[in-house]
C-alpha cells in the first residue's frame, strides 16, 4: 500500500514537473528538483528503483543530453506505465493496459508542449513495453527501461525523419496485428510479439509495405519449417524450445540488421540498402530452413572438418540442409523480385548471399558457439550481418548501382 501511494505521488510530481518544465530554466535546476523529489519518495514510500529511474532521467536532462520533450515524455511513460502495471498481473491484458497508459502519457505531453512527434512517441511506447517484458525478472529493470526509452526517443527525434500520421497509425496497426497473430499461433512468445511488432513498424515507416511482405514471407517459411516433423525433432532433442515459440532474441538476431537496412534506406534512399535488406532476410530464411529441415536429413558433417557429427551439432551440415537453404534464399529473393523491390540481377545476388550467410552461420556455430563464446542468437546475428555484407559487396562488384 505504501509503495502504491508512492507511485501515485510520483505521478503527481511528474505532472507538476512537466507543467513547470518549460518555464524552469536552466535545465540543471529542473534536473536537481526531480532528483530531490525522487529521493524523498524513496525515503518515505519504498520506491527505490522508480526513484533511481527518475534520478537517471533528471540527470540526463540536467546535463542537457536530452531535450525537454524527450525527458518529459520518458518520465511520464515510465511513471504512469509503472503505476498501471503494478495494479495488474503479468498477462497480456496487463501489457495492453501498460501500452495504453504509456500512449496516453506520450499524447498528453505532446499536446501540452505543442509538439508533433508521433513517430518518436510510437517508438518510445514500443521500447517501454518491450523492455518491460524482457527485463521483468530483474529488480532494477526500471532504470534500464527509463534510459532505454529516453535514448530510443532521442535517436528518433535526432533522425528528424518526416512521416505522415496516417502511415504511422497504419504501421502500428499492421505491426501489432502481425505480432499478435504470431503470439496466438504460438510461433512467438510475449517478447517476440512486441519485438516482431517493432520490426514490422520500422519496415513500414522507413520503407514500405512491400518490405514488410518480404519479411512476412520469411516469417511464414520459418514457421512452417519449425513445425516440420516437430515431433520427430522433439524426440531426438533438436526442436525449437517452448514448442517452437520464438522470443525477442531470435526476432532481433534475424531481423535487427534488416530493420537497420530499412532505416538506412529511408534516410538515404540508396539502392545498396535494398540488397542489404533482402540479403539479410534471405540469410535468415535460408538459415532457418537449413536448421529446421536439415536436421531431418540424415547424419551431418562438421563444416570445418567434414567429419560426421551427431544430429543437432552446431556447425553440422547436410545435403538436405544446404538444398533447403538455397531454396529459402531463392524464395525470399523471388518474393522481393515479384514485388518490384529488386531487379533480377539483384535477386541472383541476394539468393547467393543468403546461401553464403547460412554457411557463415555454420562456421560461426562450429568456431564460436560450440566453445560457449556466444549462443544461437549471436550466431544468427553474425550470419545476417554476413549475408547483408555479401549482398552489398556483390552489388558494388557488379556495378548494379
Amino acid at each position: 500500500m505504501v509503495r502504491q501511494r508512492g507511485l501515485g505521488y510520483a505521478a503527481a510530481i511528474t505532472g507538476a514537473a512537466i507543467l513547470v518544465g518549460p518555464y524552469l530554466k536552466p535545465a540543471w535546476l529542473m534536473g536537481i528538483v526531480v532528483i530531490l523529489f525522487a529521493l524523498i519518495l524513496w525515503r518515505f514510500f519504498d520506491t527505490k528503483y522508480l526513484s533511481y529511474a527518475m534520478c537517471a532521467l533528471g540527470a540526463l536532462y540536467g546535463v542537457t543530453l536530452l531535450p525537454f520533450f524527450v525527458f518529459a515524455t520518458s518520465l511520464a511513460m515510465i511513471v504512469l506505465g509503472e503505476l498501471v502495471f503494478q495494479t495488474g498481473a503479468d498477462d497480456l491484458n496487463t501489457y495492453l493496459y501498460y501500452v495504453i497508459s504509456t500512449a496516453w502519457a506520450g499524447v498528453l505531453v505532446m499536446a501540452y508542449l505543442n509538439e508533433r512527434a508521433f513517430l518518436t512517441i510510437i517508438f518510445g511506447i514500443i521500447a517501454a513495453v518491450l523492455l518491460k517484458v524482457i527485463l521483468l525478472k530483474y529488480e532494477d529493470s526500471l532504470i534500464l527501461e527509463a534510459i532505454g526509452v529516453a535514448m530510443t526517443m532521442w535517436l528518433i527525434q535526432e533522425l528528424n525523419y518526416q512521416v505522415n500520421l496516417q502511415l504511422v497509425v497504419a504501421a502500428v496497426i499492421v505491426g501489432f496485428t502481425f505480432g499478435y497473430f504470431a503470439f496466438r499461433a504460438k510461433t512467438a512468445d510475449l517478447s517476440g510479439l512486441f519485438s516482431a511488432a517493432l520490426v514490422g513498424i520500422i519496415l513500414l515507416v522507413f520503407a514500405d509495405v512491400r518490405w514488410f511482405m518480404i519479411m512476412l514471407a520469411f516469417f511464414i517459411l520459418g514457421s512452417l519449417a519449425t513445425k516440420y516433423k516437430f515431433e520427430y525433432k522433439k524426440r531426438i532433442g533438436v526442436e525449437q524450445g517452448r514448442g517452437g515459440a520464438r522470443g525477442y532474441r531470435n526476432v532481433f538476431a534475424n531481423g535487427i540488421v534488416a530493420a537497420a537496412a530499412a532505416v538506412l534506406y529511408g534516410v538515404f534512399q540508396q539502392p545498396i540498402f535494398i540488397v542489404m535488406y533482402v540479403g539479410c532476410v534471405a540469410t535468415a530464411a535460408a538459415d532457418t530452413l537449413a536448421s529446421e529441415i536439415g536436421v531431418t536429413g540424415g547424419i551431418p558433417y562438421m563444416i570445418t572438418t567434414l567429419k560426421k557429427v551427431p544430429i543437432g551439432t552446431n556447425g553440422g551440415v547436410t545435403l538436405v540442409g544446404q538444398s533447403v537453404a538455397l531454396a529459402g534464399g531463392l524464395v525470399v529473393s523471388l518474393v522481393a523480385l515479384l514485388l518490384g523491390v529488386i531487379t533480377l540481377p539483384m535477386a541472383i545476388i541476394c539468393t547467393f548471399a543468403g546461401f553464403v550467410g547460412t554457411n557463415i552461420d555454420s562456421l560461426a556455430g562450429a568456431t564460436f558457439e560450440n566453445r560457449g563464446i556466444w549462443g544461437n542468437a549471436g550466431t544468427n546475428l553474425i550470419a545476417t550481418i554476413g549475408g547483408g555484407l555479401v549482398a552489398m559487396g556483390l552489388f558494388f562488384a557488379f556495378h548494379l548501382n
